[in-house]
């Protein structure tokens, strides 16, 4: 589940072979990964055509077609430019011969079933050569199943970018790890769906997807002796007289998902709606944090908050105090961070990172995970940057993505809600990094679990409310199904 770029994984195969494992045994079981996952749905009485290209990912493709012939499918493998080039891609396919295997003359008139693109793999330029371009465009219009070997022809490993041609792949099984622009626009809804096949080679990313597995293994587990302060006691600065519910949607995020005591900094008016959602919460009038900030061990800032010069010369003082300080919506705006202690973290959509960074939301949503890396090292601080596939970046490089949540999310105050988890969850967690990629799951599993019996266009953030303590349950308890 670990992310590599296109010139990691060149350095990985170099390092793999210095060290005993040759490149003919890495192709060798990269295509008998791709076997073990294609006999698992596909009928031997479906065509099978493997277009493999002159270079390694074409010879991961001789290897699978081997495999699949060995065990009597009905496959076709054509060079649609030329034969393999490669040291390693000619071995097996002298081997492939060997066998009594023959090729097939690629034509346009051939027919499939299902389609593997073996053509280019990593190591692919954009745009892409006229002659490549015309055999996906024939792909893309055979109506066949498409499976991608690594990535899609047509797109790029390490960004969004992509070919007008890109093929459109139904399935994309990654080698050793997924490649960044899985989780990049436009890029990745050329991908199907995408998963990651073991080619053996340790794993040494410091970026991964994070899993249900991850969760279970860093969820929070207090002991019996326990009280309302073993849960933290966390701040929360949100809501005004015109938006009271951003607020309210944050208290209901920080209290279903752990928090021990909330206290709620906000206006008298505003506290009289958020107390009919949020009745364990405490309120404050206060002004002032920098002596009540001290009493937290973490504080959440922005939910409803408009971004004048009173809120940023109270988010300065907060950034001197030793808490762990969640930044979110009104409080994200362009400034310098001092070196903390204590965890800063921004929870910016692609809009608001776009105003913080100055770089156009197009190009952020192509280099979603360099963009918000860079930010987090540069400046000392968690970058949680939110959307489809959202992004959480570190102050020491690593990251994780999240691949929970769907459209449902969509909406108006699901980010708030997010908020309020993020305050309980490093309000009670040591691991902060954990904690925080906890709470990113949860929220977006939430929305998985809705929309099983409901339409995604039915969901309100204040839906949280419920969702929280089933979705909550099931990981506590390790329950299978959700």
């Amino acid at each position: 589940m670990h992310l590599y770029n296109g010139q990691q994984i060149k350095e990985i195969d170099k390092k793999a072979e210095h060290m005993g494992m040759s490149l003919f045994s890495l192709m060798e079981n990269a295509g008998a990964g791709l076997f073990r996952q294609l006999a698992s749905f596909i009928k031997r009485n479906e065509k099978i055509l493997i277009l493999a290209g002159k270079g390694n990912n074409g010879g991961d493709g001789i290897v699978l077609a081997r495999y699949l012939k060995n065990h009597h499918y009905q496959v076709s493998l054509v060079f649609p430019m030329g034969e393999s080039k490669t040291k390693t891609a000619l071995e097996h396919l002298a081997y492939y011969q060997a066998c009594g295997y023959d090729i097939d003359i690629y034509s346009s008139d051939l027919q499939a079933d299902w389609v593997i693109d073996a053509l280019l793999g990593v190591g692919s330029q954009l745009p892409l050569r006229a002659d490549v371009a015309a055999v996906t465009d024939w792909i893309n219009h055979t109506g066949a199943k498409v499976v991608a070997v690594d990535i899609p022809t047509g797109v790029s490993a390490d960004s969004g970018d992509m070919d007008a041609y890109a093929i459109h792949a139904d399935y994309t099984y990654a080698l050793h790890g997924y490649k960044p622009s899985a989780f990049l626009f436009p890029a990745s809804e050329h991908y199907g769906d995408v998963s990651v096949i073991d080619i053996g080679i340790q794993q040494t990313s410091s970026w991964k997807v994070w899993t249900a597995d991850d969760v279970r293994k860093t969820w929070s587990k207090p002991t019996g002796n326990t009280h309302k302060g073993t849960f933290g006691t966390n701040l929360l600065i949100a809501g005004s007289d015109e938006m009271p519910g951003s607020a309210a949607l944050a208290a209901i995020g920080a209290l279903r998902f752990g928090t021990g005591k909330l206290t709620v900094a906000t206006t008298k008016h505003a506290s009289t709606i958020i107390g009919s959602f949020a009745p364990e919460a405490t309120f404050s009038y206060e002004t002032n944090y920098h002596d009540m900030a001290k009493h937290y061990l973490s504080v959440a800032i922005g939910p409803g908050l408009n971004p004048d010069d009173k809120l940023e010369s109270m988010i300065q003082d907060l950034l001197k105090q030793p808490v762990s300080l969640i930044l979110d919506a009104g409080a994200l705006s362009k400034r310098s961070y001092q070196k903390r202690k204590n965890p800063t973290i921004l929870t910016p959509h692609p809009g608001e990172f776009s105003r913080l960074t100055g770089i156009a939301t197009a190009e952020i949503q192509g280099n979603r995970i360099r963009l918000a890396s860079q930010y987090a090292v540069e400046n000392g601080l968690i970058v949680v940057l939110k959307g489809k596939n959202t992004v959480i970046a570190y102050p020491d490089g690593t990251g994780v993505i999240n691949r929970t949540g769907n459209r449902a999310l969509s909406k108006g105050g699901t980010g708030d809600t997010l908020t309020g988890m993020l305050l309980a969850s490093v309000g009670i967690q040591q691991n902060t990094k954990a904690a925080i990629a906890n709470a990113v799951f949860i929220h977006g599993a939430c929305a998985d679990y809705w929309i099983k019996e409901n339409g995604d266009q039915a969901m309100s953030a204040h839906d949280f409310d419920q969702l929280l303590p089933k979705v909550c349950r099931h990981y506590a308890s390790n329950i299978d199904e959700l």
